[in-house]
């Protein structure tokens, strides 16, 4: 299976939308995808992991510069409702102490300032 990235701006938030598989075959993709829309006016980044049914340490790579990247311009990064299969990986890798975990998107959103 492959990914797909659906990626919107909504104000100052660039809401990312991942179905499938990121892997070390679909990473690069992602890394600039997003590096594309980081240069445009976004302060943040929401990750909707609802349909991303694997992850593997590339993925984690990926998110971690970006996460990095954004972090570096002030702004923060939120995960939102995540599979239990890449949740596990996020709890092992310990991205939950630097990445804040929303249940939804419209919370993370709330949260952020934009809804």
């Amino acid at each position: 299976m492959s990914l797909v990235i659906e990626c919107e701006v909504k104000d100052s938030v660039l809401l990312v939308r991942l179905k499938g598989e990121l892997d070390h075959h679909t990473a690069e993709e992602l890394r600039t995808r997003i590096t594309g829309l980081l240069q445009k006016d976004v302060n943040h980044i929401v990750l909707n992991l609802a349909d991303l049914s694997f992850m593997d340490s590339s993925g984690l790579g990926v998110i971690l510069g970006r996460y990095k990247q954004i972090k570096s311009a002030g702004g923060e990064m939120v995960v939102c409702a995540i599979s239990p299969a890449v949740h596990r990986l996020f709890e092992m890798s310990g991205m939950f102490k630097i990445i804040r975990l929303e249940q939804s998107e419209q919370k993370a959103l709330t949260t952020l300032g934009v809804a």
